[in-house]
């Protein structure tokens, strides 16, 4: 089992270059870092880690993804590089294919593009996204970034974002078609149909009850007449134990995404000791 990380890079943490070679040198499997691009003071979206809380500070001081990631590759030769999650509705998919393709290129095929949908309505208002159908937008924003990336010219006219005609676009991702990528949103027949459609997996947030939603999952991938064995589930922001990668393990899981504080470089580093047992997990 490959143990990857994830943590809220800001201008208060541990540096990209500094944590990424730490990961490579220890052992880990790769850096996933998320997005947001701005937190409105005036939110009504209740923060996803529950209740009343007050949202962390670190979400409204995030670095910008590829910015980072662009960091964490010029150091390191082997560490996956990912995005957890790419607020795919917020972007220009026409800049964001560049963005992705030219990392993927420049890390020699290393860029995992974790895609979701987005809770922080007030942060998609401001981009313009009509919320209630921002996933029939993402859907459409992935098809136009995926004629993009195609070997040959190809237009792409969708029905909830622009279009594109045939194009030279270059560099491609490294292994053809897309980067790696990776659905994250909470499990359902709409999560399911995403990613089907356009992604290489799931990204669960946590990775709880995946004995009972991995099963229609995995129906509904068969059905869409994808290879059963290439279906990847890869649990995100996890905080570990040996019981829980054991049990993910015998759900056919291969990678698990340990969550770090969003600390200064002590701090973070302390956490990387503890997890040491588990980057040895697996290669």
């Amino acid at each position: 089992m490959r143990i990857s990380t994830t943590i809220f890079l800001t201008d208060e943490t541990i540096t990209p270059v500094r944590l990424a070679r730490e990961l490579e040198q220890r052992g880990f499997a790769g850096l996933y870092v998320p997005e947001h691009t701005h937190i409105p003071v005036e939110r009504t979206s209740p923060y996803p880690g529950g209740g009343d809380r007050e949202l962390p500070r670190e979400y409204t001081r995030t670095f910008d993804p590829f910015v980072a990631l662009a960091q964490a590759a010029a150091v390191t030769e082997r560490i996956t590089l990912g995005t957890g999650i790419t607020l795919v509705a917020q972007h220009d998919p026409i800049d964001l294919a560049k963005q992705a393709a030219t990392l993927d290129h420049l890390s020699g095929g290393r860029l995992t593009l974790g895609v979701g949908f987005g809770w922080n309505r007030e942060e998609a208002d401001d981009h313009g996204v009509e919320w209630a159908t921002r996933r029939e937008l993402v859907r459409d924003r992935m098809g136009l970034m995926r004629a993009l990336w195609a070997e040959e010219p190809t237009a792409y006219e969708g029905e909830f974002t622009g279009a594109v005609r045939p194009s030279h676009a270059h560099p491609k991702p490294v292994r053809g078609g897309a980067p790696r990528t990776l659905v994250g949103g909470a499990a359902g027949p709409k999560l399911y149909e995403h990613v089907c459609a356009y992604g290489d997996g799931w990204m669960p947030l946590g990775g709880g009850g995946l004995s009972r939603t991995l099963p229609e999952l995995r129906a509904r991938w068969q059905d869409a007449g994808r290879d059963p064995a290439a279906l990847q589930i890869v649990p995100y922001a996890v905080l570990p134990n040996p019981g829980k990668l054991a049990h993910y393990a015998e759900q056919g899981v291969e990678e698990v995404v340990l969550q770090l504080p969003p600390g200064d470089e002590t701090t973070v580093l302390r956490r990387l000791d503890a997890y040491q047992q588990y980057a040895q997990v697996g290669p």
